[in-house]
């Protein structure tokens, strides 16, 4: 019998001959999309968000769903609320609460900008997603909106039972987004100890933002995101830190000792054409090794930000929506069936 290896991988997952030919053909088109208009720090973080929620950017403006209802969550600090978007499912009860964490370079985006994704979430997994929208960078830069996504979330672990008649059950993001979901979990290991999340979704996370991973450096497709546009992302974000100040687990959250930690189970997904695609193997793979339950989908010629794509336009954000209602669906249906044994 052949030595085994005591890590496995499935490769199929990650060679080009496995891309389809729509996904090929959709990812040509976004790439003579996002060529076309100009980068945020190029005309500035303020107005570049007015002119994406215009619809002025090669990205298209965002879809607003009269089901999403505008709300707002106290900061720790007074007269100042943290704004919230929510979903309810669109048929039958709400089983949990889900906190929702966008992404967008912690300079981009708000609460708004997801609303298709979080309807979907909401419907197809039976819970109420709470989005919310953090202060960004460069107005207000680390540990601004790393503080307000704790506020909400010690809010939530708190307040739900009282405010919803739910208990917070999931917690996720995307890119960002993702960054800040295992940062806020980490807190709420210290602040809340008797709390524990039913499960993390982390899509196309950045999880070493120090000076990036070698898959950022390399990649030189013209595809959503890059290694030069991270790095003014960073910038804005931890402007004037070192690189070792960046290597602070609570800023870094791949450097945190996570074996001496008790993680929920996490979903990592991202796609081969993601020059943050090691972050997430890396960062699912550590997860594991604390003994947590990691569960990673790698999707075949998926682009960053492939989960907000239009459902059609190419295979993987179907695959990719699909795969977190299954993961939610079975750690919901695990707990129930831990609570009743």
């Amino acid at each position: 019998m052949p030595l085994e290896s005591d890590l496995k991988l499935d490769y199929s997952k990650f060679d080009p001959a496995n891309i389809t030919q729509k996904t090929k053909d959709f990812n040509d088109g976004l790439m003579k999309v996002m060529n076309n208009g100009p980068k945020w720090y190029e005309v500035g973080a303020e107005k570049y968000r007015q002119m994406r929620w215009n619809g002025e950017t090669p990205i298209p403006k965002p879809v607003i769903l009269e089901a999403g209802k505008n709300g707002k969550i106290p900061s720790r600090e007074v007269g100042r609320d943290i704004p919230t978007r929510t979903f309810e499912p669109e048929h039958g009860k709400s089983k949990g609460l889900f906190l929702h964490i966008h992404g967008g370079g912690w300079v981009l985006q708000s609460e708004h900008f997801q609303d298709l994704m979080l309807q979907r979430y909401a419907t197809s997994s039976s819970l109420t997603v709470i989005s919310i929208g953090y202060r960004l960078a460069p107005e207000d830069p680390y540990p601004a909106g790393n503080e307000d996504c704790f506020d909400a979330a010690e809010y939530l672990v708190d307040n739900a039972e009282k405010e919803y008649g739910l208990t917070l059950m999931f917690m996720g993001g995307d890119s960002a987004g993702a960054h800040l979901s295992v940062l806020t979990c980490y807190q709420l290991l210290e602040t809340r100890p008797g709390f524990a999340f039913t499960g993390l979704v982390l899509n196309f996370g950045a999880y070493d933002i120090s000076g990036f991973l070698p898959q950022a450096w390399h990649f030189d497709l013209p595809l959503v995101l890059d290694v030069d546009i991270m790095i003014k992302y960073t910038d804005a974000y931890l402007p004037n830190m070192t690189q070792e100040q960046k290597r602070d687990p609570m800023i870094s959250p791949l450097f945190m000792n996570l074996n001496k930690l008790k993680l929920p189970p996490a979903l990592f997904t991202c796609g081969t054409l993601d020059p943050l695609l090691d972050d997430s193997v890396l960062m699912s793979a550590k997860w594991a090794m604390s003994g947590a339950e990691s569960i990673s989908k790698i999707y075949p010629g998926a682009p960053h930000g492939f989960s907000f794509f239009p459902v059609g336009g190419t295979e993987t954000t179907e695959q990719g929506l699909n795969d977190i209602a299954m993961f939610m669906n079975e750690r919901i249906a695990a707990s129930v069936r831990q609570s009743r044994a």
